[in-house]
């Protein structure tokens, strides 16, 4: 057999279907410049908004304008609650984002959580949910309300996934109830630390307080989503705030329980990458399965003269994603069916 690529079969593959953006860790607040909690790296507070006005402004002006736009969570800064300026930032960035000219898919983050109960994001503009796209004769992909998850299609034969990873956590439910206790016994179980925010001597030390995790019932729902997927021949990009690939990430900055959704995802075909944020130094790794991991470097640690976001373009063959400032360029080619494994 003639294994050689039909030059047929390649001639569309420079054809650009379709590009996204794509932001992480704006973490706005009103603030002189700070650190890190580690007092290792420097915070821009003020100049963050600064940042997304000019991704803003970068994507609007791109001779292909990107279908939508992906923000990874973490919008406005913890430090906002202090203030008791969480409404007035977010007001603050959700205006600038009214002069994107495409939609926007937004994450939550802890520092969502910092600010806000869940209570309130799902009844703010940052629930994103009416973006969603229903699969006709599919109840098994509707996701449920207990968790801020959904999918859709920004272009024939391609499903977006944004994921919940603070769907077990002890950040933003009320403390009285039974979901707060079930995740707060899950983090003491994994960290006897007095401050949970600390991994010190923590065999897995992404059970900290501001990390979280992904219910059993989210799992369920994705796999179901996947399974849509793989019978449909559809290509899968997936978002969370937390990224779930060791070699692709700070082991502190992990999703709780990432190997159960490095599971499910493993378990099919159909998913080409996994984008967070949380980590902002940013990360990339192609894992065993070829699922590209990409951890985006974060807005709130980007110097005023540097810039941190990109626009990814999609391919019949890839995706290649141009990278501002401190974020580099990558290509990811989809992995070969394996019909062509020999």
């Amino acid at each position: 057999m003639d294994d050689k690529p039909n030059p047929e079969a390649l001639s569309d593959s420079s054809e650009r279907l379709f590009s996204f953006g794509i932001i992480a860790d704006v973490q706005y607040a009103d603030l002189e410049d700070g650190f890190n909690f580690q007092g290792t790296r420097r915070r821009y507070y003020r100049h963050s908004l600064l940042h997304l006005q000019g991704a803003i402004e970068d994507w609007n002006n791109e001779s292909s304008t990107p279908c939508c736009v992906l923000q990874l969570g973490d919008i406005i800064d913890g430090y906002n609650a202090q203030f008791n300026a969480s409404e007035k930032s977010l007001e603050l960035v959700m205006d600038t984002f009214k002069r994107l000219k495409v939609p926007v898919h937004h994450t939550w983050g802890n520092h969502e959580f910092y600010n806000f109960s869940r209570e309130y994001l799902t009844h703010s503009k940052l629930n994103t949910k009416f973006l969603e796209d229903q699969i006709v004769h599919h109840p098994e992909t509707m996701p449920s309300e207990d968790y801020y998850a959904y999918h859709f299609v920004p272009f024939p034969k391609f499903r977006f996934i944004l994921l919940d990873g603070y769907d077990l956590s002890v950040l933003g439910v009320d403390q009285s109830s039974p979901k707060y206790e079930q995740c707060m016994k899950i983090l003491r179980e994994h960290n006897p630390n007095t401050e949970l925010n600390s991994p010190q001597g923590l065999s897995e030390p992404q059970f900290v307080q501001f990390n979280g995790g992904f219910s059993q019932e989210q799992l369920n729902w994705l796999n179901e989503v996947l399974t849509f997927s793989d019978t449909n021949q559809e290509k899968v990009v997936i978002v969370s705030h937390l990224p779930i690939y060791p070699d692709a990430s700070d082991n502190v900055c992990l999703a709780w329980n990432y190997r159960d959704a490095l599971a499910v995802i493993w378990s099919h075909e159909c998913v080409v990458c996994f984008f967070a944020g949380h980590t902002h130094d940013g990360g990339y790794s192609e894992d065993p399965f070829g699922v590209y991991h990409v951890n985006l470097e974060g807005v709130i640690e980007t110097a005023p003269d540097s810039q941190a976001f990109g626009t990814v373009h999609v391919y019949p063959d890839k995706m290649m994603l141009k990278g501002r400032g401190r974020v580099p360029d990558r290509i990811m080619n989809y992995k070969k069916e394996r019909a062509f494994h020999c």
